[in-house]
């Protein structure tokens, strides 16, 4: 029986790529799953596997949770199909990279009788392959209070480490925390194929980050650096301070130093 959940609620995951699976997974032993994906077929392979059914639009729309494990820009349409049928005092969270956006969303598509909260989990399949307790998700309440038991499920039975925080405030940190990472993890895979034999304890873990992320679906991608508000202005920033770095290689001070 899941602990802070003792009415045997039921989880609805729309979306099932490599983050629907990897939530399923890691929920499947505490809650009855069901999922729909516009692959009916991907689902059906794991069903056994994961603990879950696949079902229609409706019957995933109408559990107790329902999770939108989907691009941000299908959330929308996503959001106006489950809208008619989701049940009076349900959860309805996302799980993506950027929340002003998606909690705005749903704020505006989904009937006031749902409670609304953003998360996000801060790792994903390469980072979580050894397991998940430790690890981070962000929690940004949108619409009601049932989040502080979403937050002590997550806290006390998957041992996440919660931060409860505003939608902006995740934005705002996550245009650096994500935008950077991604951005020199672009870079990187295309100056591939890197050293891997004589190398440093830092290029190491350079490379363990850019392993980390480069098998994202390019949607991810997207989302982190045109979803989110903030990314653009710390885009600027880095490729600002890039190009001054070079100048500066370019004027070479250690040269006239020299004399």
């Amino acid at each position: 029986m899941p602990f802070l959940f003792p009415d045997h609620p039921t989880i609805g995951i729309f979306g099932f790529g490599a983050f629907g699976r990897l939530t399923a997974r890691h929920l499947m032993d505490h809650f009855a799953l069901f999922v729909h994906d516009i692959n009916a077929d991907a689902v059906s392979a794991s069903a056994s596997e994961l603990n879950l059914r696949a079902a229609d639009v409706v019957t995933v729309a109408q559990c107790d949770i329902v999770i939108l494990a989907v691009p941000v820009t299908a959330m929308r349409s996503v959001i106006a199909t489950i809208s008619p049928h989701v049940r009076a005092g349900a959860i309805i969270l996302d799980v993506g990279s950027v929340k002003m956006e998606p909690a705005r969303m749903m704020l505006e598509g989904l009937p006031d009788h749902v409670d609304i909260i953003g998360t996000h989990p801060l790792f994903g399949p390469q980072s979580a392959r050894a397991g998940i307790s430790g690890l981070k998700i962000a929690i940004c309440p949108v619409r009601g209070r049932q989040f502080c038991r979403v937050g002590a499920f997550l806290r006390h039975v998957l041992g996440l480490k919660v931060f409860v925080v505003t939608p902006e405030a995740h934005d705002r940190e996550a245009a650096v925390v994500q935008g950077v990472t991604h951005l020199i993890a672009k870079v990187l895979v295309q100056m591939g194929p890197l050293p891997a034999r004589m190398t440093t304890a830092s290029f190491d873990l350079l490379v363990q980050a850019t392993e980390m992320v480069r098998y994202d679906a390019p949607s991810v991608f997207w989302a982190i650096e045109n979803a989110n508000p903030y990314a653009g202005a710390v885009r600027e920033q880095f490729f600002e301070l890039a190009t001054g770095v070079r100048d500066q290689l370019a004027d070479n001070p250690c040269a006239k130093e020299a004399f």
